[in-house]
């Protein structure tokens, strides 16, 4: 069973993950796709960066798993890297 609660606990503590190139935070930038969890407080996020091989795209992942970890009630994150759709500015929403 999903856990919308978990997610949303997840989307606001990626806020701090700032895209270096940029200068904003990934959730504002719509850098994260999707953020799936389940009753085990098992988590997979699937997130993109601004251009395929970007040069900060482990910093961001591994910035994404190590934040999505601390939150309470995250058992395990897996974090999949996409570029489908790719990313355009217009997914900005802040």
């Amino acid at each position: 069973m999903p856990d919308d609660a978990l997610a949303r606990r997840i989307r606001d503590a990626l806020s701090i993950v700032i895209d270096p190139e940029l200068g904003r935070n990934v959730v504002e930038m719509g850098l994260i796709y999707a953020i799936e969890c389940d009753s085990d407080g098992t988590v997979a996020i699937a997130m993109t960066t601004t251009t395929r091989g970007c040069p900060a795209a482990a910093f961001l992942t591994e910035a994404v798993r190590a934040c999505a970890a601390e939150v309470a009630g995250v058992s395990a994150v897996d974090v999949t890297l996409t570029y489908d759709p790719p990313w355009t500015p217009d997914m900005m929403t802040g």
